[in-house]
């Protein structure tokens, strides 16, 4: 049996937001092997099979739910760059956007925030979410500036996920993103 859908594609002026592809293991694999992962992955040590698992999750989240993350493509080059995107396992008690950046050498370049604000705008315009939160690990200081950069102000308040120790960025509202 084979199940097709469609990953809708996004282009911002440097970047693709598109489904995640076979070739995507690779650019991810480095990235979920080394240390800049550590706030993104489980504790759980990653290598090929674990990474493997991980973008099949991806996929699995857009034929279940109808929206996941996106791959980042850089327009330039064609490489995969990173993940950005709606983001909402069972047990997490609000929607995610969540983002990261697999190769070193293209963070501060803005990557993160035109493909995070994109993937918000999907989420607020398609998908009609009328809210949205960021998950941060405290020691995460690069994703806090960009949440602030994004508008999102801190949730004292807002409920976490039961394996996560985190601080919750909500994100503006749909009306003040427009």
């Amino acid at each position: 049996m084979t199940v097709c859908f469609d990953i809708p594609v996004i282009e911002t002026d440097r970047l693709i937001l598109r489904g995640p592809q076979m070739s995507d293991i690779e650019p991810m694999l480095s990235f979920m092997t080394s240390d800049r992962s550590r706030f993104v992955r489980s504790k759980a040590e990653m290598d090929a099979n674990t990474t493997w698992r991980a973008l099949a999750h991806v996929a699995g989240m857009w034929h279940l739910r109808g929206y996941g993350s996106f791959v980042i493509e850089d327009k330039a080059t064609g490489a995969a760059i990173g993940m950005t995107g709606p983001w909402h396992p069972i047990t997490w008690p609000e929607c995610e956007l969540g983002w990261s950046i697999w190769p070193e050498a293209a963070e501060g370049e803005g990557y993160a925030f035109e493909a995070a604000s994109a993937a918000r705008d999907f989420a607020f315009g398609t998908l009609g979410w009328t809210t949205a939160v960021s998950y941060i690990d405290p020691a995460n200081a690069r994703s806090i500036a960009l949440a602030e950069r994004l508008g999102c102000r801190l949730d004292a308040d807002a409920a976490r996920p039961d394996d996560l120790t985190c601080l919750v960025y909500r994100h503006p509202a749909p009306e003040v993103c427009a």
